[in-house]
This record gives C-alpha cells, structure tokens and sequence, in this order.
C-alpha cells in the first residue's frame, strides 16, 4: 500500500512539474488592484506602451483581456493583461509575464531568486502602475445622470481615427473650423463638440464629427470639405469630465458602466461639449467637457 502511495505521489510530481515547465502558459504572474474601471486602465496602459520603442499590441479579445509585446535588450517579453471590475470604483488586475525564449529557465530559477526576467518584469510593471496613478491624479468623471443632448445647428468636419489620436484631429481642425465660420460670416453659437457616429470599442477606432455651433440663417455658402447638421435633443446620460481633452473618453466608460449598473439601454455612440479653451493656460483639471451617451 505504501509502495502504491508512494508511485501515485511520484507521478503525481512528475505530472505538476511537467505541466510547471512544459505547459503552464507563463512564466511569471503579477497581481494588483487599482481605483479605476477597466476601460480607463486600458486605455491609459495602451497609451503609454505606444509612447515605448519596441512595444506593440499583439491582440485584444475584450477591454479587460488583452496582450502586449515589449523587446527588452533584444529579448521579448509579454504582458498579458486580464483585468477584472470589482465594484464602481475597483478593478482586479494580473498580469502573465513570459519570455518564450527562455521559458523554462524562467520558471526554474524565478521561485528562488530575483532574476534579471522577474526585476524587468516588476520595473515595467511598477512604471505602468506609477503612469496610471498620475493619470487618475489628473482627470474626474462626475455622473450626472439622466439629461438631455441640447438641441443646436452646426458646421462640421468628419474624421475617423482611434479614440486618443481624436484630440489631435481637433486641434487640426480648430483653427480652420473657426476661419471657415469667420471667413463665410457665419455667428457661433456655443461651445464646440465632437459627435461620435461609429465606436468600435474593441478596436479602439471611431468615427466624428468636430462641430461648431452656429446660428441657422435661410441662406448658408456652400463650404468645401465641411458640412452643416442640425442635432436634435435627444435624452442621454450626462457626465462632467474633467481633465486633458485626450482622455475625455474615460467618461465614456464610466457611463457605460453607469448604464449597466441601472439596467438603462445606451447607444454607443458617445456626444461631448467642450466649455473650455485649453489655450487659456488653465489647468487641465479646471478643463470641463459635458459627456452624453444616448439612450435609445
């Protein structure tokens, strides 16, 4: 009997460190939580590995699971990220670490010493989770709740890019927007806005328009490469956001989950207000944008 326990113990072993070595899908698991919604974290996470040289997103299954690739001295690394909503304000986050190259000796010598792959793998880690903690000391999503996208008539300017390149087509299009309403005496009529048409949440990609209000008069000059809308109001879940217009799509995934959280049916197609002028020099704190995602 004891001969018998003794096999089964063996093989038992045996099995466990093959599947350590030869199967277990990573080398190294870090685990931490952070104040913040999945969206936001992903975000914040893709924008500054795309500021790094060697770093690429190799693929992303949903905004809580997805994988990027970094060449450190000329080795590969990959993180890949799952992030898990605890509650409004939490989220759970592990990271798989590997290095295919050198997988086995990785999880041979990581459980007994502080080896080069395991420091690189925190100092990475440690200076993402440090860039998240600013960027969150930086901005503020307040939910207002249930309101109304303000009816108004518009000149605009169509554009599709990825969700953090959407500032930059603004800033492009701010001067030659405001010279075309100047230029046509045309009157402006409040505050500019983006309306999202197309947001391909799993691709990060989305369609706009970049408009600013103007006052409907019954004869208006045909303007190339721009076209007038009249926005009908329409009811929407408002927030106020706070901070770089870059970022102002963290709104968007807080009235998601708002959305979620109070069984309200959406449509994804986000409508923001930006009341401030980022030329003034204020701080981007004192920035303020009226988010609204439409309800059907």
């Amino acid at each position: 009997m004891r001969r018998k326990i003794g096999l089964l113990v063996a093989i038992l072993l045996i099995a466990s460190l093959c599947w350590y070595l030869l199967i277990k899908p990573y080398d190294y698991l870090v685990r931490f939580e952070v104040k913040a919604l999945p969206g936001t974290i992903n975000q914040t996470v893709k924008l500054w590995n795309n500021s790094l040289n060697g770093s690429r997103l190799v693929s992303q299954k949903n905004l809580g699971h997805f994988t990027y690739e970094m060449n450190h001295n000329d080795s590969i690394f990959t993180y890949e990220w799952d992030i898990e909503q605890i509650n409004d304000s939490l989220s759970k986050v592990r990271v798989y670490v590997s290095n295919p190259a050198n997988s086995i000796q990785n999880k041979l010598t990581i459980p007994f010493s502080d080896t080069p792959f395991k420091l690189r793998s925190d100092q990475t880690l440690k200076t993402t989770l440090k860039t998240l903690h600013e960027h969150l000391k930086r901005i503020k999503v307040s939910i207002v709740g249930e309101s109304e996208i303000p009816d108004t008539y518009c000149l605009c300017v169509p554009m599709k890019d990825t969700q953090r390149n959407k500032a930059d087509g603004m800033m492009k299009n701010y001067s030659f927007l405001s010279s075309m309403v100047l230029k046509n005496n045309l009157k402006f009529n409040g505050s500019p806005f983006v309306e999202i048409t197309d947001w391909q949440i799993e691709k990060d990609s989305i369609h706009f328009n970049f408009c600013n209000p103007i006052i409907k008069t019954d004869s208006l000059p045909d303007i190339a490469d721009v076209f007038y809308k009249q926005i009908k109001g329409r009811k929407a879940l408002k927030a106020i956001y706070n901070g770089n217009y870059i970022t102002s799509d963290r709104a968007w995934y807080a009235l998601l989950n708002y959305a979620d959280k109070n069984g309200i049916d959406v449509e994804n197609k986000p409508f923001e207000i930006f009341n401030s002028n980022p030329s003034t020099g204020a701080g981007e704190l004192n920035w303020e944008a009226e988010i609204y995602m439409p309800i059907k």
